[in-house]
């Protein structure tokens, strides 16, 4: 072998992997029933993480081989699906007749209204659930979502999960 000489790695089978992308967006939302200041109206800047598992993609040539997904399409999936619908909207629990109410008494307001209290951790499970059927196997790779972190602060989160009640 000449000095210098690059070798190549052996083609591998393709690997179990787990990609994570994160995007923001800002909401409203209450507390109804909280004992404190939650129960007023507020917003914050949420974060969410979506984490997807899958076999990285070995078709030689391919321009997502070594990718489980490529990022930009995670991004664009999750922005369609929720980003958009729920940034810059009033997230909103059914029960909540009083502000139910009042907001579809503004025109045009952006308004989503949810079966559940919209607390961090339901609203990651809602999340979940969307994006769970958004997201499918396109690329033959065992793609899945496996987990929606929620921040609601920077320090605070909540995650739902595969197997955790949110699927069966």
């Amino acid at each position: 072998m000449s000095p210098g000489a690059i070798l190549a790695a052996p083609l591998m089978a393709p690997a179990p992997m787990q990609i994570t992308c994160r995007l923001e967006f800002d909401s409203g939302h209450r507390i109804p029933y909280h004992q404190s200041q939650c129960r007023h109206l507020h917003g914050h800047r949420y974060g969410i993480e979506i984490t997807l598992s899958g076999d990285t993609i070995a078709t030689e040539g391919s321009p997502r081989q070594g990718m489980v997904m490529d990022f930009s399409d995670v991004k664009t999936i999750a922005k369609r699906e929720l980003v958009d619908v729920w940034d810059h909207a009033f997230l909103v629990y059914r029960g909540d007749r009083t502000v139910v109410d009042f907001l579809s008494s503004l025109p045009d307001h952006k308004t989503v209204v949810l079966p559940t209290v919209p607390t961090a951790e339901n609203l990651a499970v809602e999340a979940f659930a969307i994006l769970d059927q958004a997201y499918q196997d396109f690329y033959g790779n065992h793609l899945r979502l496996e987990r929606v972190r929620l921040f609601e602060t920077p320090n605070s989160w909540a995650d739902a999960m595969r197997g955790g009640g949110t699927d069966g």
